[in-house]
Order: structure tokens, then sequence, then C-alpha cells
């Protein structure tokens, strides 16, 4: 099983350097990036809940923290791309929601994904 959040993140750049000074500071193109994702059930599994709401950073400045950790530079602006899935995951993240509709708030396992995830899921057989 494979699966992993993409994200597009403007960085800014810093000089390690006092005496170096950079113009401008932000990076004028974006970078991407993935993070893996935990396989349903185990501990992480639930960032799309936690993180994310239709599609988009829930909140702008945690994703913006988070993406620093991430990188280990400063973001000016992180926006959510897709969860990339194989069919497995995708299978195995369906069954883990329908085992807990109630954690979701939700009547269909299609509702959450739609709640949280927005139309930005892309199963497929291999990464890109």
């Amino acid at each position: 099983m494979e699966a992993q959040y993409v994200f597009r993140a403007q960085v800014r750049l810093e000089a390690d350097d006092p005496s170096v000074s950079i113009e401008p500071a932000t990076a004028e193109t974006s970078v991407t990036f993935a993070l893996e994702a935990p396989e349903p059930g185990t501990e992480g599994w639930l960032f799309f809940r936690d993180t994310l709401w239709r599609g988009e950073l829930g909140d702008a400045a945690y994703g913006r923290q988070l993406a620093e950790e991430w990188l280990g530079d400063p973001v000016e602006s992180v926006s959510f791309r897709e969860l990339q899935v194989d069919q497995a995951y995708f299978e195995a993240l369906k069954a883990e929601i329908a085992a807990d509709l109630e954690t979701f708030n939700a009547d269909h396992v299609s509702e959450v994904l739609s709640k949280y995830l927005g139309s930005s899921i892309r199963v497929t057989d291999k990464r890109d």
C-alpha cells in the first residue's frame, strides 16, 4: 500500500550569513512536495480529518507551520494538492472510515471523503 499527501509551498529564502542579502526574499517559484500517508488505522492516519476541510487546509497558519517543519525552511504559503493513493490503500482507507463513521459525524464513507478531501483524491497504480 502506498499513499502520499501532496502540497505546494512558496518558500522564503534566508541567508545563513548576515552579510548576504536576498532580494526578493520570497522565491518566485513554488515547490511541490509529498508527505507519506500513514496506513489506515495506524498512528497519524487521521491527518486528513485533523488538517483538511473540503480539500483545503483548514488552518492556513497551522499549514505553514507544518510545511516549515517538513521542509526546514520558512514558508510564505502552502496549499494541499491531493492525496495520491494506490488501490489497496484506497480500499483500506474506506474500510477504516466505514468501521467508525460516528468519528466523522457522517452516514457514508463518500460523505467523509468529500467532507475532508473534496475531489482531491487520485487513485493510481504507480506514483507519478
